[in-house]
């Protein structure tokens, strides 16, 4: 009797350690895992670092466009490659926010993706090339290895009329923008250290002037906002022209602590950057990452995987694109 009770009991366990597998099978929803690819596609994650790296030295500015990729993709709903769409086909693509001025390079994923379909036929999602090229691009720039989880789909639509409600913009008040990465589960600290990520690259000068004319911001070093107005010598620049600043004079292919010793200094390049210093929540955080280069990397890695992982499709949501620019045809 013992001994049935005993087999009653072990048949009662694995049954209810297998209804939340059973359940999940169900509705058609797993979870994004480490090593996704390890058996449909084993040299993904390689053939992505690689096509990273040889991009990276024809053109050192793709790992930056890498990085604010999954920004910009992330922020908006889900991390589901709905940035890549192109307007066809009844969609309307958020390339064409004003939130997505300036980006580019958006031609060079196609050349990892082809470089994928070689290897393994519509098995590697655009949504998880975004965050493996981010995370690749975030080491050729000096900045911290992230270990991300895979197994994302790619969304089949795009929503280009949430952009604006979602990316924050270099003028927004501090408040604002803690209140949009809050929104998505980045808390303050993680805010001030992905906001970091203005280390690199450049900003043109069409999202500059204002802080130029008619009167410079007080708020702006003197000698640096000299520098600024000549690189940006005119009120009205024409967006097409190449006037840009870089983000950081100092090391400007670097993800560096630079950037929140030159906020201290008053030559933040952006408003928003600039408010990390005046806000009482942000500043703290602002001084103490200026101090110490790894506990930047290290609140910049932890703020990015929750950024990685916001809301992903996963199992039978969504699709492998065939072609990140379009939705697959039925």
């Amino acid at each position: 009797m013992a001994i049935k009770r005993h087999h009653h009991h072990c048949c009662s366990s694995f049954i209810f350690l297998l209804l939340p597998l059973l359940l999940q099978f169900y509705s058609g929803k797993s979870e994004l895992q480490l090593n996704y690819y390890a058996e449909s596609c084993p040299n993904a994650e390689e053939i992505i670092k690689q096509q990273v790296v040889n991009l990276y030295n024809k053109h050192g500015n793709t790992a930056v466009s890498w990085v604010r990729n999954l920004f910009h993709d992330c922020m908006v709903k889900s991390c589901d490659a709905s940035l890549l769409l192109v307007t066809a086909n009844g969609i309307e693509s958020e390339q064409k926010s004003d939130r997505s001025f300036g980006m580019r390079n958006f031609k060079y994923v196609r050349t990892i993706k082809e470089a994928l379909e070689k290897e393994c036929s519509v098995t590697v999602s655009c949504a998880d090339i975004i965050s493996l090229s981010a995370r690749d691009g975030i080491v050729l720039l000096g900045g911290p290895r992230i270990e991300m989880k895979t197994g994302r789909k790619d969304s089949k639509e795009s929503y280009l009329t949430e952009v604006e409600n979602t990316i924050p913009n270099h003028n927004d008040s501090m408040e604002s923008v803690l209140s949009r990465f809050q929104s998505i589960g980045i808390d303050t600290e993680g805010t001030v250290a992905l906001l970091g990520a203005h280390s690199v690259g450049r900003v043109h000068c069409v999202n500059l002037v204002h802080r130029l004319y008619p009167t410079v911001d007080p708020t702006l070093d003197p000698d640096y906002a000299k520098y600024l107005k000549g690189r940006c010598p005119t009120p009205d620049p024409n967006p097409k022209a190449v006037l840009y600043a870089r983000n950081d004079r100092v090391t400007p292919m670097i993800l560096d602590n630079m950037y929140y010793k030159n906020l201290l200094k008053h030559k933040g390049l952006l408003l928003v950057d600039q408010q990390l210093t005046s806000d009482p929540t942000t500043s703290p955080f602002v001084e103490k990452m200026a101090a110490d280069n790894g506990y930047f990397h290290d609140q910049f890695a932890r703020a990015l995987l929750l950024l990685s992982e916001n809301n992903p499709l996963t199992g039978d949501q969504g699709e492998i694109r065939k072609d990140c620019r379009y939705v697959n045809r039925d």
